[in-house]
């Protein structure tokens, strides 16, 4: 059974799902969606789509869609996404990270999605990598004892490579390296903790003449003395690490979240790099895995369609999503005030 997929959004991001659509199998790219008419023409020409359309609910009404991508800016994918889901026309909204600019706009997209019956989900691919799937498994398994401490950093030097018309260094059009880059950060100690943190705190520069965040250390705390201490950055050098350490080893993950080297404008064109995945136990025991780039948008959006298909939830629910969008709040909360928040108690999904 072949998937119907509509995109709406057709800049850089987009084209890695038009790459994943042609590789699935049971997907079918047909119709795409943006404002700007170079965009979407560029974007029509070279993955061959006629059906281009400015207005989204023409998309929707004239389209029997599986599913719709959701590509934008991420301060639009609220009201997209609750658009897409009130229409009652489509089965699954796949919307990409981070799912919306606060905790009380996602709010709105779980009631809206529920309201219809519409699948909903957030697009880190990073959770459909070989890598963090191995890494679950050896956390998991308790080879480490007691997950205590994780340590993480995602940081990419935009100032140095992006124009000041990039759309991270706009507040306006969602621009934020708490919302790019810390959301995986966030996003990865909440999943292999397995619990919501209690106490937020956080501290940041911003850059000059702006209300843009351009680095942040946060500290979060978890029940039973568990901690995270997460680093992201459009300053500082180019590093994805992180470290998860237990009362019996610990385990050092290199390039967790994106090993593209070819991107727009951050990294100079080499071949992919491969992430490496080191186990440390105290018997000084060691363990070394490599992984080869997979394409991660073909990962996601083959599980999305089997989840259509065999009726299976998908792994990221939007409650899971809402949770981190809870504590971006409380970390900018914490930012601006210099004091930690202290978190309403939740559940992780």
């Amino acid at each position: 059974m072949t998937l119907s997929v509509g995109i709406i959004g057709t800049g850089e991001i987009a084209r890695d799902h038009g790459r994943a659509c042609r590789r699935v199998p049971d997907a079918e790219l047909v119709a795409i969606c943006d404002l700007s008419e170079e965009a979407l023409h560029r974007f029509g020409d070279e993955f061959g789509i006629s059906r281009r359309y400015s207005h989204l609910e023409d998309m929707v009404n004239e389209n029997a869609l599986d599913i719709v991508i959701v590509s934008t800016w991420g301060v639009y994918h609220a009201e997209i996404c609750n658009a897409v889901a009130r229409s009652g026309k489509v089965r699954a909204i796949l919307v990409e990270k981070p799912i919306s600019a606060t905790a009380t706009e996602c709010e709105s997209m779980i009631a809206a999605a529920q309201e219809s019956g519409t699948l909903l989900t957030e697009g880190f691919t990073f959770r459909y990598d070989p890598q963090h799937l191995r890494v679950k498994e050896i956390v998991d398994s308790g080879r480490l004892g007691e997950v205590k401490s994780i340590h993480g950093t995602f940081s990419s030097p935009l100032v140095t490579f992006a124009a000041r018309s990039n759309w991270r260094f706009s507040r306006e059009r969602g621009g934020s390296s708490v919302l790019d880059t810390a959301s995986y950060l966030i996003h990865f100690a909440r999943y292999i903790i397995g619990t919501e943190p209690k106490r937020v705190y956080a501290v940041g520069s911003y850059f000059r003449d702006s209300d843009v965040d351009a680095s942040t250390a946060i500290f979060l705390q978890f029940p039973a003395n568990v901690t995270a201490e997460l680093t992201s950055s459009y300053e500082y050098g180019y590093c994805q690490s992180t470290t998860i350490l237990g009362t019996r080893g610990w385990i050092r993950v290199d390039l967790p979240f994106d090993q593209r080297s070819a991107r727009l404008v951050e990294f100079v064109e080499k071949e992919d790099l491969s992430a490496v995945v080191t186990v440390h136990y105290d018997n000084f025991d060691t363990e070394v895995y490599q992984f080869a780039p997979k394409n991660r948008f073909e990962r996601q959006l083959d599980h999305l369609c089997q989840c259509l298909t065999s009726g299976k939830l998908p792994i990221i629910s939007p409650e899971f999503s809402l949770g981190n969008m809870r504590v971006i709040d409380a970390v900018f909360a914490s930012m601006r005030s210099g004091q930690p928040i202290d978190m309403q108690p939740s559940r992780t999904t």
